[in-house]
């Protein structure tokens, strides 16, 4: 002990300093012993009383209230009738912001805070409820979609066909003139992993109308078709007016916003992309999204150049050499071919380990990419002309490994080991509790599991789990994992499901009127922090189709001030109880209301 002296002394206390403690010690005993007295003698008092009178005046422990989030009624204004199209992040009106060096200017730009909408976008006059599934797959409204440059320009290729009230979708295509039909069985016999359940998941590369994407939904195939916002007007929308999975996307200067490994076929018919232009960076791009053991479909310029140079206003020497480049850059990627047969060329991804390892040779183009990036960061993330390698642990992620669909759908995948707290169990768990929950809201939303609902959207999913408990309906769903999250969205591919990642905070990547049904289960709850309420649930009313529903499942917190926000987009909402009745967590069930623009003629 360090004394007022500044100095140590290590001798034992004097024991008269003991004698003080040692009285206070007897004093308080003989003083408790006198409130027990006291205690027992109103025991005694209490005993004559009831149980139910003791349990008045004893209240149990309770955790502390939270005051719902309170906000003003708000009404929003009707947008202008020119915004019936608006895209906010591809947005023409701002193009010319941007360079076309490689297309930039097609790829997300979304508008600053201060530039942002806050109106109703309005649907086009004489707007009609979409034509149900399956019919819808081969007709929809003009008045829904009314676009006539595709109509025009692509009439000749038979993409679609203006008649009466109606376009109509023959199925047609550039490379596909006897029908997507006859082609799809062609790729079939030339790809036998597509009839058997090894090829679940595919995206289609500058889709057209998505005839191809919507072919393959009856051979078990879920495709993500992509195209960008361009001069076609319109080729996202048709694809999500017939019920085929869109997104607006372009493969330019940014990662495509998939994850790694995923998708088990790549396909472009004659979609004008420069393959070998820059390096074959737009390649490596499919590489790294394709799993190892997927195909990669090529139809069009340079495949059969022998018969079809003619077409292509170029000359036969030409097309030669960009085949012979295109051979040469994917076998400096690890493809093979795998079948060739008229116009359709196939080469598979390797899964052998091998042929990467040779990629870390020095002067080695495309190079093996380093370890600096994450191969699944994948928003706003720029593309880098080196090859993705798979990670060699991750053997169970490979095509030939995976279970067959739908087989598939129920097995945890391998990758979900990367994921914190991510197992067997945890999938398992989560599965049932979809399973519980899907059946609850059938309940609630007797329009869930019809074809009165196509186009349905999971705006914060985990695994999937809601697009596994409704597989077996007449929907396909669109799981949105954040760009914030954890990156469960693998997971999500792996099971045979598809998604894309997203940052709520802006906008998604769609035509407005594409959705039947948004699902969240606590986005409020994860994003407020970041994300004004009040736009997420404006891009909410843009993308969700006239008298389609919103199912928002969130923290009672939350839940009054989302009614009220709700009210002002002319959206009429009901409040549920969840599954189990608690009281922390409630449902809105909520309908949009079919209004048209003030300056339309419809009413």
């Amino acid at each position: 002990m360090k004394h007022k002296d500044g100095k140590y002394h290590s001798q034992p206390e004097k024991p008269f300093k003991i004698v003080p403690a040692t009285l206070l010690v007897i004093v308080l005993c003989g003083f408790s012993f006198y409130l027990g007295g006291i205690f027992c003698s109103e025991k005694s008092r209490l005993e004559g009383k009831s149980v139910q009178d003791v349990s008045k005046t004893v209240s149990s422990p309770k955790e502390p209230a939270v005051d719902p989030l309170q906000i003003k009624s708000m009404a929003f204004p009707e947008c202008s009738a020119d915004f019936q199209d608006y895209t906010p992040c591809t947005d023409p009106r701002r193009w010319r912001k941007y360079g076309s060096h490689r297309l930039t200017f097609l790829e997300r730009h979304c508008p600053p805070m201060s530039e942002r909408k806050q109106c109703l976008v309005p649907p086009p006059d004489g707007y009609k409820p979409p034509i149900r599934w399956p019919k819808s797959r081969d007709e929809c409204w003009y008045r829904n979609v009314p676009y006539n440059w595709i109509n025009k320009q692509k009439s000749n290729q038979n993409w679609l066909r203006k008649q009466g009230e109606k376009f109509l979708f023959p199925g047609g295509g550039t490379m596909f003139p006897r029908g997507v039909g006859a082609y799809v069985d062609l790729m079939q016999d030339l790809i036998p992993e597509m009839r058997d359940g090894t090829v679940r998941t595919a995206i289609d590369t500058g889709c057209g109308v998505a005839s191809w994407g919507g072919d393959l939904l009856d051979r078990g195939i879920l495709t993500v078709s992509l195209a960008p916002r361009d001069n076609h007007e319109a080729q996202v929308q048709f694809a999500l007016e017939r019920g085929i999975p869109a997104i607006l996307g372009v493969i330019s200067t940014q990662r495509l916003p998939f994850p790694s490994n995923s998708f088990d076929m790549a396909h472009c018919s004659r979609c004008l992309i420069p393959w070998t232009e820059f390096g074959g960076i737009y390649l490596l791009e499919v590489h790294r999204i394709l799993r190892p053991g997927g195909f990669w479909v090529l139809s069009g310029p340079p495949v059969n150049y022998e018969n079809r140079w003619r077409g292509w206003n170029t000359t036969v020497e030409e097309q030669k050499s960009d085949y012979e480049k295109l051979e040469g850059l994917l076998t400096s990627m690890c493809f093979k071919m795998y079948a060739k047969k008229d116009d359709i060329a196939v080469w598979q991804k390797s899964s052998d380990s091998s042929c990467y390892n040779k990629l870390a040779e020095p002067d080695v183009y495309p190079a093996k990419c380093d370890d600096s990036l994450e191969p699944d960061s994948a928003w706003y993330t720029p593309l880098r002309p080196c090859v993705v390698v798979p990670k060699p642990e991750l053997k169970k992620s490979a095509l030939e490994s995976l279970p067959k669909w739908p087989e598939r759908l129920q097995v945890a995948p391998e990758r979900i080991s990367n994921v914190p707290g991510g197992s067997s169990s945890a999938l398992k768990h989560d599965d049932g509790k979809w399973k519980v929950r899907a059946k609850h809201y059938k309940k609630l939303l007797p329009a869930l599991g019809t074809n009165e609902i196509r186009n349905v959207m999971d705006m914060n999913t985990v695994y999937g789990g809601f697009a596994a408990a409704v597989i077996d309906d007449p929907l396909w769903t669109m799981n949105v994992v954040s760009s914030y999250a954890a990156n469960t969205l693998p997971v999500v591919y792996d099971r045979g499901l598809i998604g894309t990642f997203h940052d709520w905070c802006e906008a998604f990547s769609t035509y407005p009127r594409t959705y039947d049904l948004l699902h969240l289960d606590g986005l409020f709850t994860a994003e407020s922090h970041r994300c004004d309420m009040k736009y997420v649930l404006l891009e909410m009313d843009r993308i969700l189709r006239p008298k389609g529903y919103a199912l928002i499942r969130e923290s009672s917190y939350f839940i009054d001030a989302i009614a009220s926000i709700a009210k002002g987009l002319k959206w009429s909402c009901r409040r549920e109880d969840t599954e189990y009745g608690v009281a922390k967590e409630k449902l809105l069930v909520c309908q949009k209301k079919l209004w048209y623009s003030a300056s339309g003629s419809s009413r």
